[in-house]
C-alpha cells in the first residue's frame, strides 16, 4: 500500500508537470514564455492566442489537477487525494527542466487548483461546501480588491483551514499547509509588486509589445548605488529598521541582494510623444550594490540575462542597460546573445548624443563671460572610457589644452596620439593624477565611478565643471568654491509629463540618458539602432539626437 500511494503521488506530479497546455501553444506558433508569465496570466493568453486556444489551454491545465484527483481516489483514502493534489501543484510550478530546458514557462497554477478542487469535491474526498469554499473566497477577493495573488492565496488559506477542521489524518492537514506555503512561495514577486504598487489588478489595461498600435513597451534595469538607495523599493523598507537596530547586518543585506533574481520594481508612466504614441518603462532590478559588478562580474551578468527575460515575459520589446548593468557582458553582447528575442541596449549612443548636443552651448556661453577658448586648459576625467574619449576629442579643436586622465596611461597615450594628429595646435597631455585638475579652467568629467573623485583640492575658483558621471562624479562640497559652475550632464526630460514609483535620483519628471534611448527605440522601432559593445557609429549617435527632438525629449542643461 505504502509503495503504491508512492507511486501514485510520484504519477500525480508528472501530471501536473507535464506540459501539455504548451504544446498546444508551441504547436500553434505561439512564444509560451511571453504569453502568460508574469502579467495577468489569463487576460494575457486571451490577447495573444485568441479564446479558442486560450479555453482549450485552461481546460488542459485544471484537467491535470482533476485527473491526479481521480487516480488517487482508486485507493479510497481522502489523505492520499488531498497529497495527490499538492503533488500536481508542485510538479505543475516546478517542472523538471528536462520538459522544458533551462528556462521552464512560469504558471500561476491556479486552473489546476481549480481542478484538484473540483476532483475532491466530484470524488467526496472532502464535502462539496469544502472544495467550493475557496473559489467561493477566490471569486470575492479578486472582485473586491483585484489582485489575483490575493485571491488565490486567500483560496488557499481558506482550503488550509477547511482541511485542518475536517476530520481528516495529520497527511491531509500537512498536504493542504504545504499547498498554502508552495502558493506563498510561487507568489513572492507577485506579494512584492503588490508593495510597490506595481501589480496590475483584474481589468487593468497591461501594456505589452503590439497589444496597442498607439503605445509601446520597454523595461530598464537599475540597481542601487549604495545601501540607503536598497530602501527606496517599498519590498525591502521593513529591514532598514532592523539594520539600523542591528538585529540585521549590512553584511547580510548585501549577501541577500546578491541571491535575489530581477524583480519588477517600478514602471514610468505618463510619457507621450508629441505624435501622440505613449510610452511604459517597467522598471527592473537585481538589486546588486556597485562593488559586485567590479568583484563578481560573472553573477552581474547572469542577473542582466535574467533580467532581459523578465522584460520579454513582461511583454516589453526593449530592454535597457542602466548604470553598472550597461558595461556588463561585454557591454551588453552577451546579453544580447543570451537573450536574441529581445532588443538590448548600453544606452552608450544617445548619451554620448546628448553631451555632443550640451557642449557646444557650455563652450558658447563659457566664451560668453570674456574667457578666451584658446588659452583655456580643459581637463577630460575618465579619458579611458567611450563617453569621455568623445568629450575629449570634440572639444580639442577649440581649447588651448587638454589634460586627459584615465587609469591606464598606455590607453591614454594611444587616445591622445589620435587626438594630436586631428588637433596640431592643441597641446594634448595625459596622466593618472588627478592633481593636475587643478590646472583647469573647464572640467569634463565621465567615470564609472560608484563614488565622487572630484573634490574641492582638485579644483580652482572660477572653474566651470560638466559632470556626466551616473553617479556623480563631483562631490557636493565643490559647489562651496567661488565661482565653480557644475553643470549635469546626461539628463533627459521625457515628453508628456512623466511619474514613478521609484526615485531614479535625476530629478521629478527626469531620467538619464541611457534610459531615455531605450524609450526613443522603442517609440520608433529602430532597434537596429541599439548600442552594444564598446563601439558607437555617430550615425546612430546623430539619430538619437535627432529623433530625440522630433518626440519632445529635452536635454536638461
Amino acid at each position: 500500500m505504502l509503495f503504491l500511494s508512492a507511486l501514485l503521488l510520484l504519477v500525480a506530479f508528472l501530471v501536473g508537470s507535464a506540459p501539455v497546455g504548451h504544446a498546444v501553444l508551441s504547436r500553434s506558433g505561439v512564444n509560451v514564455r511571453v504569453t502568460n508569465a508574469h502579467n495577468l496570466g489569463v487576460e494575457n493568453v486571451l490577447h495573444r492566442v485568441g479564446p479558442a486556444l486560450a479555453f482549450v489551454t485552461a481546460l488542459l491545465d485544471a484537467s491535470k489537477g482533476f485527473l491526479a484527483i481521480l487516480m488517487a481516489s482508486s485507493l479510497n483514502t481522502p489523505e492520499l487525494s488531498v497529497l495527490a493534489g499538492l503533488a500536481a501543484y508542485l510538479g505543475h510550478l516546478n517542472p523538471p527542466r528536462v520538459l522544458y530546458g533551462q528556462t521552464p514557462p512560469r504558471g500561476r497554477g491556479n486552473l489546476l487548483l481549480l481542478g484538484v478542487m473540483a476532483g475532491l469535491a466530484v470524488t467526496g474526498a472532502v464535502p462539496l461546501w469544502a472544495a467550493a469554499l475557496p473559489v467561493v473566497v477566490y471569486a470575492g477577493v479578486a472582485g473586491f480588491w483585484g489582485y489575483v495573488t490575493a485571491a488565490t492565496l486567500a483560496g488557499v488559506l481558506a482550503f488550509a483551514l477547511v482541511v485542518a477542521a475536517l476530520p481528516l489524518g495529520p497527511a491531509a492537514k500537512l498536504a493542504a499547509l504545504g499547498l498554502l506555503f508552495a502558493a506563498g512561495w510561487r507568489f513572492k514577486e507577485n506579494l512584492g509588486r503588490m508593495l510597490d504598487g506595481t501589480e496590475p489588478r483584474l481589468g487593468d489595461a497591461v501594456p505589452m509589445a503590439g497589444r496597442r498600435s498607439d503605445e509601446v513597451v520597454a523595461a530598464f534595469m537599475i540597481h542601487p548605488m549604495t545601501l540607503e538607495n536598497f530602501w527606496s523599493a517599498r519590498r525591502f523598507a521593513w529591514l532598514r529598521p532592523l539594520v539600523e537596530r542591528g538585529l540585521v547586518s549590512e553584511a547580510g543585506v548585501r549577501q541577500m541582494a546578491e541571491s535575489l533574481r530581477p524583480m519588477k520594481i517600478g514602471e514610468l508612466q505618463g510619457i507621450r510623444t508629441t505624435d501622440g504614441k505613449r510610452i511604459r518603462c517597467y522598471l527592473l532590478s537585481s538589486p546588486l550594490l556597485p562593488d559586485v559588478f567590479r568583484d563578481n562580474p560573472d553573477l552581474a551578468t547572469r542577473r542582466a540575462i535574467e533580467g532581459a527575460r523578465l522584460a520579454q515575459e513582461l511583454g516589453a520589446e526593449v530592454f535597457g542597460l542602466g548604470a553598472f548593468w550597461s558595461v556588463v557582458g561585454n557591454k551588453g553582447v552577451d546579453v544580447q546573445a543570451a537573450v536574441p528575442d529581445i532588443t538590448i541596449t548600453n544606452g552608450g549612443a544617445y548619451t554620448s548624443g546628448t553631451i555632443k548636443a550640451a557642449i557646444p552651448g557650455i563652450l558658447e556661453h563659457f566664451a560668453a563671460e570674456g574667457r578666451d577658448l584658446k588659452r583655456a586648459t580643459a581637463a577630460v576625467v575618465g579619458a579611458n572610457g567611450v563617453v569621455a574619449f568623445g568629450i575629449a576629442r570634440t572639444i580639442a579643436p577649440q581649447v588651448g589644452k587638454v589634460i586627459m586622465i584615465g587609469r591606464d596611461l598606455e590607453r591614454l597615450e594611444r587616445s591622445a596620439a589620435t587626438l594630436r594628429r586631428a588637433s596640431k595646435d592643441t597641446e594634448i597631455v595625459t596622466t593618472t593624477s588627478y592633481d593636475t585638475l587643478k590646472e583647469a579652467d573647464l572640467i569634463f568629467t565621465a567615470t564609472s565611478d560608484p563614488n565622487p573623485v572630484i573634490f574641492p583640492q582638485h579644483v580652482k575658483p572660477g572653474t566651470w565643471i560638466f559632470d556626466e558621471g551616473r553617479p556623480a562624479d563631483v562631490d557636493e562640497s565643490v559647489a562651496a568654491i567661488p565661482s565653480v559652475r557644475v553643470i549635469p550632464g546626461g539628463v533627459v526630460r521625457p515628453p508628456g509629463g512623466m511619474s514613478s514609483n521609484i526615485d531614479l535620483q535625476f530629478g521629478d519628471g527626469q531620467v538619464p540618458a541611457c534610459l531615455a534611448e531605450t524609450l526613443i527605440i522603442a517609440a520608433t522601432g529602430e532597434h537596429w539602432r541599439k548600442s552594444l559593445g564598446p563601439q558607437t557609429l555617430s550615425e546612430n549617435i546623430n539619430f538619437f539626437v535627432d529623433q530625440a527632438a522630433v518626440l519632445g525629449f529635452e536635454v536638461v542643461d
